[in-house]
């Protein structure tokens, strides 16, 4: 014991190095580890977890609390109950038809041109369009057979729009406003009528009326390319196929006879598909013409214009003779449909 403190004291009187140095040979293998252990308790030590919530500015967004916590508790109303709708099903999707409604071919089939039909070249009374009253009959109408074979979709979307029209304005207030926009499109094809028979003093009435002037402001480029109408608001019926209609006009549409239907709309339309059944009512009315002895001409085209009340430009859209016999396959099915539920 005495040699070694010796020993320890001699190396301490050595001037030529420093102290630091002799300890460090010796002590620091086993320094190292105890020097681990302080890290790792460092790491492990258990401190005071700071709110992230506590540096926002809770003035600036004390409107946004407020108006989260007392959602639940605020009456609904139309608007919130259908933004809940759209939330947990989605907005609504177009409907697509699917393959085996489009492949499916009609049981009773008859061609959309009448084979057996005489074309009158030349008509006695060509400057006077035909208007053919519509009698009462049994025979069912071509909107009827419609709108008892409406698709399910489109059904589930046409009440899901009617209940949110009578959550905005009561069952009263619907029932006028379906009303006025029946009114509104009789006095359009009436004031239409008026210039296709060129009657100035109705005419220039209607387009004082503020009820039909948008529409016919929305109309006027498409009566610059119609001549020739051969019949106004004339009942047709299909002599084979015994169904019925009443036809808005018949005329050349650039040069090209059509079936034309008069559409208006509170929404732009830009599309065929946008017209929903429209295009099949027009293929019908134009089988029914060429199958109808009263009719001494034949019709190959559609044209469904659809006018806005604000005055917009409206949207011609035409059918040709391709796109019109896809069409009537497809009313052939519908009316096929009618007649197996009835």
């Amino acid at each position: 014991m005495y040699l070694i403190r010796m020993k320890l004291l001699r190396l301490l009187v050595r001037k030529s190095e420093p102290l630091e140095m002799l300890f460090q040979p010796r002590f620091y293998q086993k320094q190292f580890p105890y020097m681990c252990l302080a890290t790792s308790a460092c790491l492990y030590s258990k401190k005071k977890k700071v709110n992230g919530y506590e540096q926002v500015d809770q003035e600036k967004y004390e409107s946004l609390v407020c108006s989260v916590t007392s959602y639940k508790a605020s009456a609904q109303t139309p608007e919130t109950i259908f933004e809940e709708d759209n939330l947990l099903y989605g907005p609504p999707l177009k409907h697509t038809p699917s393959n085996k409604v489009e492949t499916k071919t009609p049981k009773n089939w008859v061609s959309l041109i009448n084979p057996e039909k005489r074309v009158s070249l030349v008509n006695s009374d060509s400057n006077r369009p035909m208007k053919i009253a519509l009698q009462k009959s049994k025979v069912p109408s071509v909107t009827r057979i419609l709108q008892q074979t409406i698709p399910p979709q489109q059904a589930f979307y046409l009440e899901r729009w009617k209940q949110k029209m009578i959550l905005e304005l009561g069952k009263d207030g619907f029932a006028e406003y379906t009303k006025n926009l029946f009114l509104q499109g009789e006095l359009f094809h009436a004031a239409l009528e008026s210039i296709f028979l060129h009657e100035e003093m109705a005419t220039k009435e209607q387009e004082e009326d503020t009820a039909v002037s948008g529409y016919l402001s929305s109309v006027q480029h498409v009566l610059k390319d119609i001549s020739e109408v051969k019949a106004l608001e004339s009942a047709v019926q299909h002599e084979t196929l015994q169904y019925l209609g009443l036809v808005d006009c018949v005329a050349k549409y650039r040069g090209r006879l059509c079936v034309i239907d008069w559409k208006t709309s509170e929404k732009p339309k830009p599309f065929l598909q946008n017209t929903f059944d429209n295009p099949l009512q027009v293929a019908a009315y134009i089988g029914a013409i060429n199958h109808d002895a009263n009719y001494d001409f034949q019709v190959s085209c559609g044209l469904i214009v659809v006018a806005y009340k604000d005055g917009c430009p409206a949207h011609p859209h035409f059918m040709d003779p391709d796109l019109c016999s896809q069409y009537w396959n497809k009313w052939l099915l519908r009316l096929e449909e009618y007649m197996d539920r009835n």
